[in-house]
């Protein structure tokens, strides 16, 4: 067990508790006050859109939008904070309503390509080679509206041209199955990581796995990262929890399935996760019911979650786990297992 754990988070996990089916009930904070935040709350890495970078960025030019890049990376600077990646937001445009990537419109896949390029030209100027690329619309409502095998063309062509467009840029694919369209072209790591393969630079394409995106598509979160780092392809996750398959709820971290959360810590730590500079990324929100002045207490503790659980699985007994593993006695093993979770680990016997 060796992983090196360093947090992050977007500003939009610090948001105004707006859901699928009601309006914002907190006021909305300036990013200025968001960032300095961070430290406080014990994060040292910032996820970006690219128009939380660059406000307005639609209405810039390129080199204006460098400069406006630069100008934050010298404020994150004074934070002590790091860019982890940069996402661009294509999914909210009037042009990307029947897709960016993969829109039957020539002039919105034209856009989505540009917009995709100006993300890089922000990641560049923060001081990171990540890109993620949660493809939001790049979907149907209805299945014969588009050809799922010219889909996949135009996401590999949209990939070879960020990958040619930057030489040392890295994407990472967020898969998720559903929402906001009724079903995605690319819903689970295998789609992402076959996607990759089909690149001109498939060592330039990997993940990033969000808990509740995999329990949406009705898998296990730590399967998902387990196959991920079989492909050496999980270069960031994204960590929160879901309760059942309905909307992308983005919960604390363990606060509905803590054995869930606790084996995904312990896989990420089994192989050593961030010891090659990747972030424990958290897309978590707080709950709408939580007042205001206390809308940040998701993020520290689900930070706080995460670390317990680590000190948790390394408390326990590696060698006797793998004695109860060698003698099938997997009853034993969970027993074994539950009580750590709940804190009264019991020790084996000679």
């Amino acid at each position: 067990m060796a992983g090196i754990f360093r947090f992050s988070f977007g500003p939009w996990n610090i948001h105004e508790g707006a859901d699928p089916f009601g309006p914002t009930v907190r006021p909305t904070l300036s990013f200025e006050t968001k960032l300095g935040q961070y430290k406080a709350l014990g994060f040292d890495g910032v996820q970006f859109h690219d128009d939380d970078a660059v406000p307005n960025l639609n209405a810039l030019s390129p080199q204006q939008i460098i400069a406006a890049a630069t100008t934050l990376k010298a404020r994150l600077d004074d934070e002590g904070l790091t860019a982890e990646f940069v996402a661009p937001r294509l999914w909210e445009d009037p042009r990307t309503i029947d897709g960016g990537y993969t829109a039957n419109a020539p002039a919105a896949r034209a856009y989505a390509l540009e917009r995709s390029q100006r993300s890089i030209d922000i990641a560049r100027a923060l001081g990171t080679d990540l890109l993620v690329l949660w493809l939001a619309r790049e979907g149907t409502y209805v299945r014969e509206a588009k050809d799922s095998k010219v889909a996949v063309d135009r996401l590999v062509e949209a990939l070879n041209v960020m990958l040619d467009y930057d030489p040392q840029i890295r994407i990472a694919i967020e898969p998720k199955p559903n929402e906001p369209m009724d079903h995605t072209y690319i819903p689970t790591t295998g789609h992402a990581i076959a996607l990759g393969h089909l690149t001109i630079d498939p060592s330039r394409v990997g993940v990033n796995i969000e808990s509740a995106h995999a329990i949406l598509a009705g898998l296990d979160p730590s399967d998902e990262m387990g196959f991920a780092l079989a492909h050496d392809k999980l270069w960031t996750v994204h960590l929160n929890d879901q309760n059942g398959l309905k909307f992308d709820q983005d919960k604390t971290f363990g606060s509905v399935d803590l054995r869930r959360a606790f084996n995904q810590v312990r896989l990420l730590d089994a192989y050593h996760y961030g010891s090659r500079g990747e972030w424990v990324g958290l897309d978590i929100k707080a709950m709408r019911s939580q007042p205001a002045e206390l809308a940040t207490k998701h993020l520290a503790n689900s930070r706080h979650i995460f670390l317990r659980l680590l000190e948790i699985s390394r408390s326990l007994d590696d060698a006797h786990i793998a004695a109860l593993v060698g003698s099938r006695d997997y009853e034993e093993l969970e027993r074994y297992i539950l009580d750590g979770l709940l804190c009264t680990p019991r020790v084996p016997t000679a």
